[in-house]
């Protein structure tokens, strides 16, 4: 199966889809591959489905949508129902669980990506650690699961998945910077500060990649525009450190060809990321 979330979701096998199109359904299914390999309570389900407003019914609702995405599973995988519920869509402590071994999964292949690269990174291979962030983030397709109606479960599990997909980037801008590889990212660059005008890390990199690229006046254009626009919207300067980044262009201080945006954190800083298992 090839199995997609990190953008519209998609389900297919041997050229034939599973995703239900109603809306219950669907939402069932999206917040169980987001909690993949982890048991999802009845309560949450219910609660993602009804959002606190749920029928008598909804217990008997929830285990015909269950029932019948078995049976999708079964006719698309030539599995028996049995084989299904054993083995992909298992019931559980008053719950369901999706188990991870789920063929093409790009949810696990993201965490897996996301794990390796940030403790290469820690290790101070930056290269592989770039390559890594690069991949997994080549992975999206838009915002997650763009085309689910999403209640409290799916909000919370995609703010959190988009808030990993934002640090990857900023981590894998930083990393190419220190590699020197400034001239590649500037179009990127360009993009992502004309899409977030106020993210000043951002910024600072933007500022960076032009300075080392030879553009020193688009550079103090750079920080002007944002400056203005920060002004004009918040009343308010840029913060001191882009401030720092600023007058260090203007001077043409030597420091700028190795001064760093962002810290890149050591092994003992490292998050706890989701445990994935088994190959890809």
């Amino acid at each position: 199966m090839d199995i997609r979330v990190l953008g519209p979701l998609r389900i297919s096998c041997a050229d034939m889809e599973v995703v239900p199109t109603a809306r219950k359904p669907r939402q069932l299914l999206a917040l169980l591959l987001l909690n993949y390999s982890r048991v999802v309570p009845m309560g949450m389900l219910i609660d993602e489905l009804w959002d606190g407003h749920a029928p008598k019914t909804a217990l008997a609702a929830v285990q015909t949508y269950v029932f019948h995405l078995r049976k999708k599973l079964a006719e698309v995988t030539g599995e028996s129902m049995d084989t299904v519920g054993n083995e992909i869509l298992r019931t559980a402590r008053n719950g369901y669980e999706v188990v991870a071994e789920l063929g093409c999964f790009d949810l696990r292949v993201f965490h897996r990506l996301e794990r390796a690269g940030m403790a290469v990174m820690a290790e101070g291979d930056l290269h592989t650690a770039a390559q890594n962030f690069r991949e997994a983030l080549s992975l999206w397709r838009g915002p997650a699961l763009a085309d689910v109606a999403a209640g409290p479960g799916i909000r919370a599990e995609v703010a959190g998945l988009e808030q990993s997909r934002a640090t990857m980037l900023d981590h894998r801008i930083e990393l190419e910077l220190r590699l020197g590889l400034h001239r590649e990212i500037l179009s990127e660059l360009a993009v992502l500060v004309s899409h977030d005008r106020f993210h000043e890390d951002r910024r600072a990199q933007f500022i960076i990649a032009l300075y080392r690229s030879g553009y020193r006046v688009r550079a103090l254009e750079a920080f002007h525009q944002l400056r203005k626009d920060m002004i004009t919207e918040f009343g308010v300067e840029p913060s001191p450190k882009l401030h720092q980044y600023y007058q260090a262009v203007l001077t043409s201080d030597p420091a700028l060809d190795r001064m760093p945006v962002l810290p890149l954190p050591r092994s003992s800083e490292l998050p706890v990321l989701p445990a994935v298992a088994g190959s890809f």
